[in-house]
């Protein structure tokens, strides 16, 4: 049976940027453009990015901003049930966010799977 898995956290982006606005605009963008590709080869069915916010400032003027980037995505995977099916839901959006070169991942909720 197929069933749709979503789940929630929080990636780490590193990039440089001009302002604390800039930086996290470039962060949302970047981070939009990977979810897009891995929606586009079918992995990822469903995503979205709530928030990105300064986790870390500059500490000299040539260093970059660390962003931390909210988001949930949502797989669909086969399982014979519900518990089942959110256990290899969330091996595979693990699996699928680190293949994206998505680091410093953590999550805010367990993983959720319904019927799909």
């Amino acid at each position: 049976m197929e069933f749709a898995v979503s789940r929630d956290g929080t990636a780490l982006v590193t990039l440089q940027g001009g302002s604390d606005t800039t930086a996290c605009d470039d962060a949302t963008a970047d981070f939009t453009s990977t979810l897009e590709s891995l929606e586009a080869d079918g992995t990822v069915v469903d995503w979205t990015i709530d928030e990105a916010e300064i986790y870390e400032h500059p500490s000299g003027p040539f260093d970059p901003y660390t962003i931390a980037v909210e988001f949930a995505v949502t797989v669909i995977v086969d399982a014979g049930d519900a518990d089942e099916a959110a256990e290899v839901g969330a091996d595979t959006i693990d699996d699928t966010l680190e293949r994206a070169d998505i680091d410093a991942v953590s999550y805010t909720s367990a993983p959720a799977a319904s019927a799909a």
